[in-house]
Parts: C-alpha cells; sequence; structure tokens
C-alpha cells in the first residue's frame, strides 16, 4: 500500500503566548513538528505534504527541504485543512495518513499499527482511539452491538449515556485516496464555529455503507496535543523519560535520570555512565565506556569511546577516544582533541586542536592553533589569536613544552621539541628543540647559549 502523510500545522496556538508558531516551539532539542515529520518518514510515506498557515514562512525554514506544502490562508478547521492539500496529495498514493504538527509524541509503532488495520480491513476510513479515564472534551466513539464504529460524537452534542463512553477519537486517521476527495465536499459546516472537521467524514462513511476501521493507542500519553506552555513542559517531560528509558534498556547508566536531560537525536554508547545535572544536547554522539558528569553541558559534538567530561561545557566540538575534560572546562565551536588528549580545569579551547597525548593544563586558552602530539601546555598559557581587526593561528610543534603564564602572540610557530619558560612572551617563531624565555621572549639553545634573534 502506498502511503502519504498530510501534516496540519497551520493553527495560529494563541493560548501559547508567544510570537513564535505553535508548532516551533522546541521539545527534546527541536520543534515539535519535527517529531511527526520524523515519525511520517519513518513509515515510509511519499509525499509528505505539511499544510501551513499562520507563520507559514518560518514553519517552512524550520522544517525545509524533502517535503511538501501545501497553504491554508484562513484557518476553517480540520477538513478545510485537508481540502486544501488536495492538489498535493491527490492521486499519488493509495492511502493518506492524517497527523498534526501539535501532537508530537505519537510512537511510528503505534502508527503502524492504524496503517496494518487500515489496508487488512480494506475500510475507506480508519480512526486511531484510545481509552482514557477522563474522556472531557474529547468526541467519543460510538459503536453498535456488533462493535462497529457508527459515529463520532462531540461532547456538546453528546447524550448523558455517550458522555459515559471513554474510548476517544485521537483526530487520527488513515484515509483511503480516491474514495476521501469528492466525500470532503460533503461535508457542511459546524453550526457553532462555521468550520468543516473531518470527523464527519465517519457519518458519511457509515450512510453509504462502507467499512470504518479502527486501531487502538495503547499509551494515551502519545496523543498529547500542546495547547499552552504547561502542556508543552509535560510533552518535554514525557519525551525525555522515554529517551532515557530507551538509553538505559539499551547499556547505557543513568545515575539519576530525573535531572539528566538528553535529546532525543543524541547517540549514548553501551557501558557509558551519565553522572547527575548533565546535559547531552542536539546530534551529539557519546562513545561507549565514558564517563559524563556531573555537571556536564554537551551539545552538538562527538565524543569517542572511554572520555570523560566532568563539569564542562562541550560544544561543537570532538573529542576522540581517551580524552579527559575538566572540571570547568569550556570547549567551543571547532574544538578538536584527538586521542588521549587532556584539557584542564578552568581552560578553554576555540577553533583548537590538540594532537594524541597533547596536554593544556588549567586556567590557559587555546584559540585558533594547531598544538602537536605530546605537547604541554602550562598553567595559564594562551594563544594571543586576535590583533583587534583580525585572528591569527599558533602552531606548537610534537613534544613541546610551553611554560605556565606564557604568551604566545599569533601567528607564531612553536618548533618540535621547542621549550617556552614560563611567563615568556613570544611574538616570533621558536626554532624545533630550543629554549624562548623572556619578555618579549629570546631563544636559547638547549646548552644556554643566546641566539641572535627568534627567528634563529
Amino acid at each position: 500500500m502506498r502511503l502519504s502523510a498530510a501534516i496540519l500545522a497551520a493553527g495560529q496556538g494563541t493560548r501559547m503566548k508567544s510570537r513564535l508558531p505553535k508548532v516551533l516551539h522546541p521539545i527534546c532539542g527541536e520543534p515539535m513538528i519535527l517529531h511527526v515529520v520524523d515519525r511520517a518518514r519513518e513509515l515510509g510515506a511519499d509525499p509528505i505534504v505539511v499544510i501551513v498557515g499562520h507563520g507559514a514562512e518560518e514553519v517552512r525554514a524550520a522544517v525545509g527541504q524533502g517535503v511538501e506544502y501545501a497553504e491554508q490562508a484562513q484557518q476553517l478547521g480540520t477538513a478545510h485543512a485537508m481540502a486544501m492539500a488536495r492538489p498535493a496529495l491527490a492521486g499519488r498514493s493509495d492511502a493518506i495518513l492524517v497527523l498534526y504538527g501539535d501532537v508530537p509524541l505519537m510512537r511510528a509503532e503505534t502508527l503502524r499499527d492504524l496503517i496494518q488495520t487500515h489496508r487488512e480491513s480494506g475500510a475507506v476510513l480508519s480512526v486511531l482511539t484510545a481509552v482514557v479515564e477522563d474522556p472531557t472534551a474529547y468526541g467519543r466513539i460510538v459503536r453498535n452491538e456488533g462493535g462497529e464504529i457508527v459515529g463520532i460524537v462531540e461532547e456538546v452534542a453528546a447524550t448523558p449515556q455517550e458522555r459515559e463512553i471513554r474510548e476517544i477519537n485521537t483526530g487520527i486517521y488513515c484515509l483511503q485516496d480516491g474514495w476521501v476527495w469528492p466525500r470532503l465536499d460533503r461535508i457542511r459546516p459546524d453550526s457553532r464555529k462555521a468550520e468543516y472537521y473531518l470527523p464527519e467524514l465517519v457519518a458519511i462513511a457509515v450512510g453509504e455503507g462502507r467499512p470504518v476501521a479502527s486501531a487502538r493507542a495503547q499509551d494515551p500519553d502519545e496523543l498529547m496535543g500542546i495547547n499552552n506552555r504547561v502542556q508543552l513542559a509535560e510533552a518535554e517531560a514525557h519525551l525525555r523519560r522515554r529517551v532515557r528509558e530507551r538509553l538505559m534498556l539499551s547499556g547505557v547508566t543513568i545515575l539519576d535520570p530525573p535531572s539528566t536531560y538528553i535529546d532525543e537525536r543524541a547517540a549514548v554508547g553501551q557501558d557509558t555512565t551519565i553522572h547527575p545535572n548533565t546535559h547531552i544536547l542536539g546530534a551529539t554522539s557519546v562513545g561507549e565506556g565514558c564517563q559524563i558528569g556531573p555537571n556536564a553541558l554537551i551539545e552538538g559534538s562527538t565524543v569517542g569511546d572511554r572520555c570523560r567530561v566532568v563539569a564542562s561545557i562541550v560544544r561543537d566540538s570532538h573529542l576522540d577516544e581517551d580524552c579527559s575534560v575538566g572540571p570547568f572546562a569550556h570547549l567551543r565551536a571547532g574544538a578538536r582533541l584527538e586521542r588521549g588528549a587532556r584539557v584542564g580545569s578552568f581552560a578553554e579551547v576555540k577553533a583548537a586542536r590538540l594532537g594524541p597525548g597533547a596536554q593544556m593544563a588549567h586556567f590557559g586558552f587555546l584559540g585558533d592553533a594547531e598544538v602537536g602530539e605530546g605537547a604541554n601546555l602550562g598553567a595559564g598559557a594562551v594563544t594571543c589569536n586576535f590583533d583587534g581587526s583580525e585572528k591569527h593561528r599558533a602552531r606548537i610543534g610534537r613534544e613541546a613544552f610551553v611554560g605556565s603564564g606564557a604568551m604566545l602572540v599569533a601567528p607564531v610557530e612553536i618548533g618540535e621539541g621547542a621549550v617556552v619558560g614560563a611567563g615568556s612572551v613570544v611574538t616570533e617563531d621558536v626554532p624545533p628543540h630550543s629554549v624562548a624565555m623572556g619578555a618579549p621572549a629570546r631563544v636559547r639553545d638547549k646548552g644556554g647559549q643566546e641566539a641572535e634573534s627568534c627567528d634563529g
């Protein structure tokens, strides 16, 4: 069965009290609508059509390529939204899955059950239902004595007996493509709001004697629609709990789950331990056997196997295996630590590479720099990378030693095996296997003989 998807995302969301379109409010690190688009892709839907309205350009920019768009300039209900998508969807699949941009917690497994039911039943319409403790404000599923769906009744129109029904309509449907489009034209506007709603299709199908099938969601929390920031926080907590449980079942130790925040796109390897108050955000990848935290924030980064990151911030950086960071270090965009490199406490690295086994002690700054294998930067060593108008790179050779408090004024190169004395201010290149000291630094050979200049 060829499947397409329509994602309704045109509403303004006034109860969010926000200038940001409702479907762009983030959950677990990405706009809620992207969670819905991801589910549609996971199910193999093609095409996926996002129906936009309020904040249409912002929504298009956030969702990006790989989907198609239809516009509902005037929001007149769910059936009206589907009618706006007709040019993009009609005739391109056997069935259309109807989803909502503000219902981001749906699991692919639940939707697969609905799609399979639709395929096997031969129904023109299949609806996802759920049984809830409190059905207030939901449309009720009305069945006959044989268990067949004969209607969906909204609460305002329900009799006292119908209001006792706990099986609700989730609003998620699988629709037969050839059947649905002419029936949309037969839906009459709601008497209260003069809007057009998809549940009317059930009455049309029943009136034609057509089969209406259903699948039941086992976890009602999946169906949570987000209309205000209280519900946004509840959905965030629910999805983060789901992410933590998935990771723990895959072999990750999370010592204090409630204080651990991991985005859905993050990946964490087996036998890694995550300590309390840790944030792993964005498309971060953490390898196996790592120790992360406590009090660590890692975002948009790659962390190799057996690394340790303690009470530090790592953003847009790359750590090879066996690296150590912190405590209280800050790795900024473009930092790269190669195998076994170490960055100590209160040190900052930006757009710089530390080679294998290189060490940067505490209180230093390394910006726009290359550090060779086995080099050692003492406490408080700084690369002075900015001259007031441009940034320049510093290069520190293999097995070089830069003493505490030294300043390397870029552009400058410290040769292989060279030594820079504590407190020195280096403004010119230091040759390999020599010693530079002083402010400004003068070069001596390893025997103590002073050279004529730092250029040798």
